[in-house]
């Protein structure tokens, strides 16, 4: 994502440090509403759950004295979900770009007035950790204290690693990193992670699942920044789960992108109209990382903006109903947070819209939209509010989505 950044700063990325913990397949529980909540509001039995690995716990039924009727118990998640107003809810669907050195007045704007719940940290950063660490202190001190952000940012490795300098690892490419011992690289990511979380910062935009096929070029967005972890399924499946597992053995969620994948395609998104993969099916063997991904219950999937010629010709994938609630949804089983690649610059979509691009997405079910231009809140606030009136269908989708960020939330200790 967002490889005009990598481009014009194409210096200075490379090494690699240590993390891991044991563990199987599993990442934290958390506990779901299955109960009734406020009219406005989805219980747990009409929305999709925020993880396949959610516990129904949350939503048991309570004896009630002798005479009177059962009570619910909600999760935090849906708690919180019914005291916010739909406002509020549409700003959990949003993602904004803040500099990576300082709290921009725009990003400043879009979480106090339109209620956005997320944020990305945008731009390679050398500053080191000191700074990071006040940025994202500046941005907690704007957003609700009960309901926390989301702070994210693109910290693979290699020509994508936007945080730098004094107290963060010089991280290895993902072709380098699929070198290493799976174990190890498990190792690796757990601290990679753990500098993430000291900094303020819970969700990586990593690991890449893209796999492209050996002697396939160009490739620009994946094959030729060395961002895929080997030319098979198989390599890239072990090394992609290794390193989601190892941030989530730091506290930090991953997000494996970019579904259904991007490394069969000739041009990049961001830079490039038209971009389209003519290879991928619903039933593809390059499936296999994002399915393994899904199986280790990882909180967010990141979906790209290239059309796939095979599933549904002319659509990007972001706006695809067939990719996102059949492939993902359906044919993999992700319940998690289904996010954008980015929307705010990229050439690939900037015959859309601005509102339509948060609307469409969201139709076709998606929950979080990513933009780099944090002036955009409004319009896309706009945007999905007018359609949140004009369609019960649309406010139900919405509430939905809200729901699965704020259990997002609430697994990674973001709800208070």
């Amino acid at each position: 994502m967002r490889r005009r950044l990598l481009l014009t700063s194409t210096v200075a990325l490379l090494g690699a440090t240590a993390c891991t913990s044991s563990g199987g397949s599993g990442i934290d529980a958390l506990s779901q509403s299955s109960g009734s909540a406020a009219s406005s509001a989805p219980s747990a039995s009409s929305a999709p759950s925020g993880g396949s690995n959610l516990s129904t716990s949350g939503g048991s039924s309570t004896p009630s004295a002798p005479g009177g009727s059962a009570t619910t118990t909600l999760s935090p998640a849906q708690k919180a979900l019914n005291a916010m107003t739909e406002a509020q809810r549409v700003g959990q669907l949003l993602m904004v770009d803040c500099p990576s050195t300082a709290v921009a007045s725009a990003t400043v704007t879009a979480i106090r007035t339109y209620h956005v719940g997320s944020v990305i940290l945008d731009g390679t950063t050398t500053a080191g950790r000191t700074v990071v660490a006040r940025v994202t202190a500046g941005l907690r001190a704007v957003a609700p204290a009960k309901v926390q952000l989301l702070i994210s940012t693109d910290q693979e490795g290699g020509y994508v690693q936007r945080l730098q300098g004094y107290g963060f690892s010089r991280i290895p490419s993902g072709v380098q990193q699929g070198r290493i011992a799976p174990t190890t690289l498990r190792a690796d990511a757990r601290t990679w992670g753990a500098e993430l979380k000291r900094v303020g910062v819970n969700v990586d935009l990593a690991p890449v699942m893209d796999t492209v096929p050996q002697g396939f070029s160009p490739n620009p967005p994946i094959g030729d920044l060395d961002r895929e972890y080997g030319h098979s399924p198989y390599a890239v499946r072990t090394h992609g789960v290794a390193f989601l597992q190892g941030l989530n053995d730091a506290g930090v969620a991953a997000t494996v992108k970019h579904f259904p994948g991007l490394g069969r395609v000739t041009g990049n998104t961001d830079t490039t109209a038209g971009v389209t993969d003519t290879a991928t099916t619903r039933d593809d063997p390059y499936l296999a990382p994002f399915r393994a991904a899904v199986r280790q219950h990882v909180p967010f999937v990141m979906v790209s903006t290239a059309r796939y010629a095979q599933i549904q010709p002319g659509v990007p994938a972001i706006f695809s109903r067939t990719i996102i609630s059949g492939m993902l949804r359906h044919d993999l089983g992700f319940t998690g947070v289904v996010i954008t690649d980015d929307v705010g610059g990229a050439k690939q979509v900037a015959g859309y819209p601005v509102g339509q691009r948060a609307v469409r997405f969201i139709q076709a079910g998606g929950d979080m939209v990513l933009t780099i231009d944090a002036t955009q809140a409004r319009v896309m606030t706009q945007a999905l509010l007018a359609q949140v009136r004009a369609s019960a269908t649309f406010k139900k989708l919405v509430d939905a989505a809200a729901l699965r960020v704020l259990q997002a939330k609430q697994r990674f200790g973001l709800l208070h």
